[in-house]
């Protein structure tokens, strides 16, 4: 699996947080794969959510750091694009 989009949305809120990852989502081509970085409980719980509601696959959500594994540390969502 090749990461082909990055996307750093720690410093946002929602609902920003989805908004950017959808657009991001939309520049994609169907089967890339995508690194979203974000932090907050909000965040962690909605955007991978948003992600599956619109069809696309979450290959993973993992903090950036093992040891920093709390809601406010920066965490890291895998996604692939499914569909148009």
């Amino acid at each position: 699996m090749t990461t082909k989009h990055y996307l750093d949305i720690t410093q946002d809120t929602c609902p920003l947080t989805f908004v950017k990852t959808k657009i991001l989502i939309e520049k994609m081509a169907t089967g890339d794969v995508a690194e979203v970085r974000l932090r907050g409980a909000e965040p962690l719980g909605n955007v991978p959510r948003s992600v599956r509601e619109h069809g696309h696959e979450v290959l993973g959500l993992e903090p950036a750091d093992p040891k920093a594994a709390g809601p406010e540390d920066i965490h890291i969502l895998s996604l692939r694009k499914t569909g148009d």
